[in-house]
């Protein structure tokens, strides 16, 4: 089983859900940080949600409204996340044009 170690970055230009990263198939993916920054100088919340595919498909909250400080860069991951072959992560802004996404990845296939 290759390991490769990968990331998903997206800058939020709308206010609407954005896929940030869908597992391959046969491969087990395991998000070991998402970072989210605001660069406008105004505060702001970002909404991040998984969706599996499985369960006709289900989406689960993984961040309901979580605050990000103007100018500011937050962590959100303090342990892995294991996503499943098809999940998909997707992330959603309060505001267009405010906040940037980056997570990073371990493939496992």
């Amino acid at each position: 089983m290759p390991n490769t170690y990968t990331n998903a970055k997206k800058d939020l230009t709308s206010n609407g859900a954005t896929v940030l990263y869908t597992a391959p198939a046969l491969t087990t993916s395991i998000i070991k940080s998402i970072l989210v920054s605001e660069d406008s100088g105004n505060a702001d919340t970002i909404t991040i949600t998984i969706t599996d595919a499985e369960s006709s498909p289900a989406v689960f909250s993984l961040f309901k409204t979580k605050s990000i400080s103007a100018n500011g860069t937050a962590e959100l991951i303090t342990a892995p996340l294991v996503v499943k072959t098809g999940e998909i992560l997707k992330v959603t802004a309060a505001t267009a044009n405010r906040l940037h996404v980056v997570a990073s990845i371990l493939e496992v296939s």
